[in-house]
């Protein structure tokens, strides 16, 4: 069976049963139940458009391919590369809102 590069493979059912789900588990489980995870994902892309970032990762990409040559580039090359520098440059301000809209959505959950 051949994995994806970017996730873990599947884990068997069998593997699973018996097994409490983990307090992260249950807390997504209730994002994407409560429709809270598509409007966090939509803010958070919003924020990020609105500080530049996109477009600074865009350029990023676009500087990388330049140099390499348009037709030795993958998408995964562009994923190894720009991962690591788009996570360490998303804004202080983008990250606290965010964890303060998930510490309200889990007060009023009651989690």
């Amino acid at each position: 069976r051949k994995h994806s590069v970017n996730r873990p493979p599947t884990p068997d059912g069998a593997e699973d049963q018996g097994n409490e789900p983990t307090l992260q588990e249950i807390i997504n489980i209730k994002l994407i139940e409560s429709g809270e995870k598509e409007r966090l994902m939509e803010l958070l892309r919003e924020r990020l458009i609105e500080c530049g970032w996109k477009d600074e990762m865009k350029a990023l990409c676009r500087s990388y391919v330049k140099k390499k040559g348009r037709n030795n580039v993958t998408v995964d090359d562009l994923v190894h590369l720009i991962t690591p520098k788009g996570r360490a440059s998303v804004p202080d301000s983008v990250k606290a809102e965010l964890l303060q809209r998930i510490r309200s959505f889990l007060m009023s959950a009651a989690l």
